[in-house]
Formats: C-alpha cells, sequence, structure tokens
C-alpha cells in the first residue's frame, strides 16, 4: 500500500500543493488588511453600528450572489484560472471599499469584492480537491491552515502600516499588487486540463471514500432519505464555523476599541488571535482527527468556544476578550474544512454536489452575522451582539452527531 503512494508523480503533485497553498494563502491575507482598517472606515463615513453592520453584510451578500456561478466557470476555464482571475478582481474590490466616499459605494464595493472573493474560494478548494486526489489522502486541512496564515499575516500588514501611518489607499494598493503577483506566479505550477478529468487516487482515498458515508448507506432506501437532513447539518455546523469567524472579522477591532478603549494597532490582535489560534487548530487538525474522530473534535471544539468567549464576555477585560477570541478560533478550526470532506463523500449526490451546496450557503453565516450583531448592539450594546459566538459554539455541540464517530482507518 505505501509503495504504490511512494511511486505517484510526487514531484508534480507536491508541486501544485504548494501553487494551492499560495492561492489561499493569497486569498486569507487580501481581506484581512481590509478588516483591521473598519474601524476607520466606520468613523470617516460616520455611520452607527446598524447601518455598518449592514454595509459590511455587502460582502457575504455579493459571495452567495455569485457562488453558484464558479462551477460554471471552472468548467469552462479550470479552477486554478478561476482562483487567479478572482483574487485579481478581489484586490481591485477591497482596494476601491477602502477608497470609498460614500456608505453606498462602500457596500458595492465590498459587494463585488465579496462575489469575486466567492469564485476564489470555491475554485481554489476544487484544485485542492484535485491535488488531494493525487495524494491520495487528506490534506485539504493543511490548505485552511495556510489561509489562516494568511489572514494573520494580512492582520499584520494591516496593523503595521497604522503604525506607520501609511493612508488607507496606499497601503491596500501596496498588499494588492504583492498578493496578486503571488497569486499569478503560482498559475503555472498548478495542476493542467480540465477539472473534468478524474485524477488517479490511491488507496488512503479510496478507503476514505468508503468509510465517509457507509453508516448513511447501510440502512438503503432510509439512510439515503437522511442524506438531506445530514447535509443540512452539515451546513449549519459550516455556518456556525463562518459566523464565529465572521464575528472575529467584523466586530473584534470595535469591541476593543470602543468597549476596552484599546489603541487602534491594539485592536487589531483580537482579529490576529482569532485567526492565529485558528491557524493552529487547522495545523493539528488532521492529527486530532485521526486519534479521536470528527465528531468529538468537533464537540470539544464547539464546547471550548462557548465557554471561553462567553467567560470573556461575562468579564470583560483587554486580555481576556483577546484570549477568547483565541479560543473561539481554536475551537472552530476543523468545523469548514470537516463539513466539506463529509458533504464531499455523501451518497446520492453528484460529484462535487455536496461541496458545492456546503461552500454556498455556510456564507450564510457571514450573511446573517453582521447585521444581526448590529441591530443587537444598537439596542443592547456590542456585548451583548458577540454571545452569538459562545451560541455557534452550543449549535455545534449539538449538530456535530453528524459527523463521523471514529477516526478513518484507511
Amino acid at each position: 500500500m505505501t509503495v504504490d503512494t511512494e511511486t505517484r508523480p510526487l514531484p508534480a503533485a507536491r508541486h501544485a500543493r504548494a501553487a494551492v497553498a499560495v492561492l489561499f494563502f493569497t486569498n486569507g491575507a487580501l481581506f484581512a488588511n481590509l478588516l483591521p482598517r473598519y474601524p476607520q472606515i466606520k468613523e470617516d463615513l460616520a455611520i452607527g453600528n446598524g447601518a455598518y453592520g449592514l454595509a459590511v453584510a455587502a460582502f457575504p451578500a455579493g459571495a452567495i450572489t455569485a457562488g453558484l456561478a464558479a462551477g460554471l466557470l471552472i468548467r469552462r476555464m479550470g479552477s486554478a484560472r478561476v482562483a487567479v482571475l478572482g483574487t485579481l478582481l478581489t484586490g481591485a474590490g477591497i482596494l476601491a471599499a477602502g477608497l470609498a466616499p460614500s456608505v453606498a459605494l462602500f457596500a458595492t464595493a465590498l459587494f463585488l469584492a465579496g462575489a469575486m472573493d466567492a469564485l476564489t474560494d470555491v475554485a481554489q478548494n476544487a484544485h485542492g480537491l484535485r491535488v488531494q486526489r493525487l495524494y491520495g489522502r487528506s490534506i485539504l486541512n493543511s490548505f485552511h491552515a495556510v489561509w489562516s496564515i494568511g489572514a494573520v499575516t494580512g492582520g499584520l500588514m494591516a496593523a503595521g502600516a497604522m503604525s506607520l501611518g501609511l493612508s488607507l489607499g496606499v497601503h491596500l494598493a501596496v498588499s494588492a499588487v504583492v498578493l496578486v503577483a503571488a497569486a499569478g506566479a503560482a498559475l503555472r505550477f498548478c495542476l493542467p486540463g480540465p477539472d473534468n478529468e478524474p485524477e488517479e487516487t490511491g488507496p488512503e482515498e479510496t478507503g476514505r471514500k468508503e468509510t465517509g458515508p457507509e453508516r448513511l448507506t447501510a440502512g438503503g432506501a432510509r439512510g439515503t432519505s437522511r442524506v438531506g437532513v445530514v447535509l443540512a447539518a452539515l451546513v449549519l455546523i459550516a455556518t456556525a464555523g463562518t459566523l464565529v469567524e465572521d464575528a472575529g472579522n467584523s466586530w473584534a477591532a470595535l469591541y476593543l476599541s470602543d468597549a476596552l478603549h484599546a489603541s487602534a494597532a491594539l485592536a487589531a490582535s483580537g482579529f490576529i488571535a482569532l485567526v492565529g489560534a485558528q491557524f493552529i487548530g487547522r495545523l493539528i487538525g488532521d492529527r486530532l482527527v485521526d486519534r479521536f474522530g470528527q465528531r468529538a473534535v468537533a464537540r470539544a471544539g464547539g464546547l471550548i468556544t462557548a465557554v471561553g468567549m462567553g467567560l470573556a464576555l461575562a468579564v470583560p477585560t483587554l486580555p481576556g476578550t483577546i484570549l477568547g477570541f483565541a479560543l473561539a478560533g481554536f475551537g472552530v478550526a476543523t468545523l469548514v474544512p470537516a463539513a466539506m470532506h463529509e458533504a464531499d463523500a455523501l451518497p446520492g449526490l453528484k460529484p462535487g454536489s455536496g461541496l458545492t451546496i456546503v461552500s454556498w450557503l455556510m456564507r450564510l453565516g457571514f450573511l446573517l452575522s453582521p447585521p444581526i450583531v448590529g441591530q443587537v448592539a444598537d439596542a443592547a450594546g456590542l456585548r451583548t451582539g458577540l454571545l452569538v459566538i459562545p451560541a455557534a459554539g452550543v449549535l455545534v455541540v449539538l449538530l456535530a452527531g453528524v459527523l463521523q464517530a471514529r477516526p478513518r482507518r484507511d
């Protein structure tokens, strides 16, 4: 078994894996350069929490609008080209959002950037799954870990730009040029050929496919009828992960600067702590799942999220709140990759359909979170609005039963 794996065209696979990692890195870093600038943009546009929440919800609204078009574009252009083109247009949209002179133009630019980001997200995951099939084992978590590295890097770039006093336009223009150039350079190392050509799979991947959904098909028609219910639960699990992630994206800097009176540069540490801990969780996630199973890992993560952020909100201090955001990021680290893996292996669906549905609908967390938190914040304070984070952790604990109970044995 292991000899067969070693005889694969590993150099080409390794090059493609590195290229996809660059795509995930640039995708994470692009938007993260804008997020710590949100308090400045909110102040410059002189808008309240409710209007701000609606405006930033334009990004996920654009993603949901365009998400289903990704499949068609990938079939026509190839996943790698779509990912790089989406990166270019996302960078342009983020720059336009940073320079927007009105709330309407700010929201419009975020809508377009979100639409392009959705195309990039689906395309890079699709290409990552192609590379994964060449490897014959799961590597998708590692790509999402690299995305977290990119997000941390982008947050640090923004904090550094603010510390140096760089203007918003100069900062976002420089970051866009550098990151888009890196994505373009990675394109030549991606896998050639159309995405509908199946890659050769190895014994590890074959074993994974056999063990994933068998608990659903064992009951025949009854098992098949549960697929829709399981898919809905997977969407909710992924949405809980994105909801927590969005709370860090959209509100961490504002909460630390307004409620806890942190400086602008220090306020960025809430977001950095969340995505940094998320990276650590994804880095060790595969090993934890191999040992304890995805269900146990998800439940433990949901509990960590609920307790960690719940205590941070109950006893608000600057160090405790930053730690709370870090625990929340660590707790939800493996949720989106887990939901994607599980959905991709569901029986009775066309290849890629489960992945597309989860990737598309999980963005509801990004769409619904900003306006809900914003309205609650205007009515009862942002501290109350951020209770959505521990609530998401509780939801994961309740729904984790649809995930695999035991580690896969290839």
